[in-house]
């Protein structure tokens, strides 16, 4: 018997028929024999709608009413499917974020957990009672109710899954596993049985949707085995092995010891939510960097690539950096207060880019692996923009009418095509 954490996100409890799907999934493991705690989020569309209501009501509303609003979506989807799962014979009742407790910090709209006590969970779970858990949401210091952010519902479900000292933690999706690349450009992309925690958190922070960040290093911390999986199986799909070397029907993350045979690169990741930002003919002197990147971090605006340039006269250089999409008009405001000091004469900015990776932990002990992709680059004709490296990453930034191209070539290149 195993304990174990079920996370279904909101495409998985859409409405009753899935949640019913749901169910049996549920059913499946605790006729198994296995203990099982269930996070759940909002059935697909209901938080957006809660937002817009917020939205709608005042532009600039309270941030802990916000919190009260977009929390409540997860209270419909824990009492339907405990509803469900008592209909179908299995024991079962829902809880809420501060019933648990799931504690935070005070940062509403995106709080941290701090700490979760499952002893009653655990209890119920050890009279054979299945827990249903809000996701996304906890209890602030203040006693009233905080939420995760967006994709929250995976962090919960992981911190869970640490709290109550379990055995695996099962991410339910639309799709069926950790691949290679993204399918949809490369058709022969392959499904991985393991990834480690650091290649999983760099390609989730480098453009893959399959886990959201915060709970990849949240898993990494605690030492959380996750396995990535679909909710659209057949509900009596077998379960994997609990054991270390078990390979189940999704994508385990896990320590890279569980890991036998490690490829030298295990994924390539693309992210199209890049903004180029290039300050021409700034002054070159000792203290110009930080009077451009001092404002910005000021700001809490992410810079990731940066590119130096000495211009032709050789007293000026030009500066070149990205940012998120979503910040740039923050990122061209601020700079444009501080373009006197700084001294520039233009500010150039460019959202027609895309960052593509590769990853692998493999990266560690081998060679030659950033001339591969430049070599690769080049004779598709693709011009490299910004370049950026880890101890198992590598990152260029490309114009995004290359995107599918490069990504294709590169899989193939690093023989990740399937056979």
């Amino acid at each position: 018997m195993a304990r174990l954490v079920m996370k279904f996100g909101g495409t998985s409890v859409a409405d009753v028929e899935r949640i019913r799907n749901v169910a049996q999934h549920v059913k499946r493991e605790v006729d198994a024999g296995h203990e099982v705690a269930v996070v759940v989020s909002a059935m697909a569309g209901t938080t957006n709608q809660l937002v817009a209501w917020a939205r709608e009501t005042a532009p600039l509303h309270d941030a802990r009413e916000y919190d009260t609003i977009v929390a409540s979506g997860e209270q419909i989807t824990i009492a339907l499917l405990a509803i469900e799962l008592q209909r179908i014979g299995i024991p079962a009742r829902s809880w809420l974020g501060w019933q648990v407790p799931i504690r935070t910090d005070s940062a509403h709209g995106a709080a941290r957990i701090q700490e979760i006590d499952g002893t009653e969970i655990i209890r119920r779970m050890g009279e054979g009672q299945v827990a249903v858990i809000a996701g996304f949401q906890g209890i602030g210091p203040d006693n009233r109710i905080t939420t995760l952010g967006r994709g929250g519902s995976d962090t919960s479900a992981v911190a869970v899954a640490a709290g109550l000292k379990a055995d695996l933690c099962d991410i339910y999706t639309d799709v069926d596993g950790v691949y290679t690349t993204d399918p949809r450009i490369v058709s022969k992309a392959r499904k991985l049985d393991k990834i480690s925690y650091e290649e999983m958190l760099e390609m989730a922070s480098l453009g893959a949707k399959v886990l959201q960040t915060r709970s990849v290093e949240l898993a990494m911390v605690h030492r959380v085995r996750l396995q990535v999986r679909s909710s659209f199986d057949a509900p009596d799909a077998p379960h994997m092995a609990y054991g270390a070397g078990g390979n189940g029907p999704g994508t385990l993350v896990c320590d890279e010891d569980e890991i036998v045979e490690q490829q030298v690169v295990s994924g390539i990741a693309y992210s199209k939510d890049e903004a180029k930002v290039t300050l021409v003919r700034v002054e070159d002197k000792p203290g110009v960097a930080a009077r451009i990147f001092g404002p910005l971090a000021d700001n809490s605006i992410n810079v990731d690539m940066i590119i130096q340039n000495v211009s032709d006269d050789g007293k000026s250089t030009d500066m070149t950096f990205t940012v998120p999409q979503a910040e740039l008009a923050r990122a061209e405001d601020v700079i444009r207060k501080a373009q006197a000091e700084i001294g520039c004469k233009e500010i150039k900015t460019d959202i027609n880019v895309v960052k593509v990776s590769v990853i692998g932990i493999g990266m560690r002990s081998h060679a030659g692996v950033a001339q591969t992709m430049f070599k690769t680059l080049a004779e598709k004709g693709i011009n490299i923009l910004a370049i950026t490296t880890s101890e198992i990453k590598v990152s260029v930034l490309i114009a995004s009418e290359y995107t599918e191209l490069a990504v294709r070539a590169l899989h193939t290149a690093y023989g990740l095509d399937a056979e």
